[in-house]
């Protein structure tokens, strides 16, 4: 029995034989060994090969809003835990000047430090008013300035490491405005998986109108350098209290369980900070 199974012949092979037979005789069809070969090949490849829609403008293109053009950078810094209060010091004295300054088409839209999450960490969303053009001048500026080449040498005294990344906002949501305080803010970040960015932008087109009903939706980005495929949802609350509260709350408004159901299988991961603003946030 064994040796009948390991000779019969690939039932894909049987058919392939039987194929001149099914289709007439050799005087009207003639499969050569090299067109036996490519008519295997194709029929192979079919297998794991699908069409793809050709698309006519790039994803960012697609989700970002049209009337700005406005890019965010994000930076994580973690500082050695003996150096905290001196960092944020040194981060209050130097970053509003830049802030207010003019010459610098960017604005810190907001500091903070960590309070739940990856601890004695800061975290500073930038925006710049142009874009890259505006990205390019800012960085070129401060090289040139003293101030803040001094600001950098002492940061890097302090710092155990840092990354940032380049964003731009889903045009469904909020451009982050000045809140006053006090607040508490939610950085929830996700790794969406490749390719299904534009499903995540659809739903929460909807859905961010189930959650502004307290106001508390303050941002939404999504990578465009840096780790790809990745998005941040900025939100404010009063407390932890409150938070609780209003995500609760939106389980009970019609379509929010939707949302929810049909966006998780989106997710290869998520991570959510609770952050405290610095004195220097315009968002408090």
């Amino acid at each position: 029995m064994a040796a009948r199974i390991l000779c019969s012949t690939p039932m894909w092979l049987t058919s392939l034989k039987l194929l001149p037979q099914t289709l007439g005789t050799s005087r009207h069809f003639c499969l050569s060994a090299r067109g036996m070969s490519g008519l295997h090949d194709s029929w192979f490849k079919s297998l794991f090969v699908r069409k793809v829609d050709p698309r006519k403008d790039a994803h960012s293109h697609l989700l970002a809003k049209k009337e700005d053009d406005n890019l965010y950078k994000i930076q994580f810094h973690n500082v050695k835990p003996e150096c905290l209060d001196e960092y944020n010091q040194l981060c209050e004295s130097v970053l509003p000047s830049i802030h207010a300054d003019p010459e610098y088409p960017c604005e810190l839209v907001g500091s903070w430090n960590t309070w739940y999450g990856e601890q004695d960490q800061a975290v500073h969303l930038w925006r710049y008013r142009g874009g890259y053009p505006a990205l390019t001048e800012v960085m070129g500026k401060l090289k040139q300035n003293k101030m803040f080449s001094e600001y950098r040498r002492e940061r890097g005294k302090m710092l155990l490491s840092r990354r940032n990344q380049l964003l731009l906002e889903f045009s469904f949501w909020n451009e982050p405005r000045p809140r006053e305080g006090p607040n508490i803010y939610e950085l929830r970040s996700y790794q969406l998986r490749p390719g299904t960015m534009i499903e995540w932008g659809n739903y929460w087109a909807r859905a961010i109108e189930i959650r502004q009903q307290n106001q508390e939706a303050v941002g939404g980005f999504f990578s465009q350098i840096g780790s790809l495929y990745q998005v941040h949802h900025l939100w404010a609350y009063k407390d932890l209290q409150s938070r609780e509260s209003i995500r609760n709350a939106a389980w009970q408004r019609e379509g929010w369980d939707e949302v929810v159901y049909y966006t998780v299988p989106l997710i290869q991961q998520m991570e959510s900070r609770v952050m405290i603003p610095l004195k220097g946030s315009s968002l408090k």
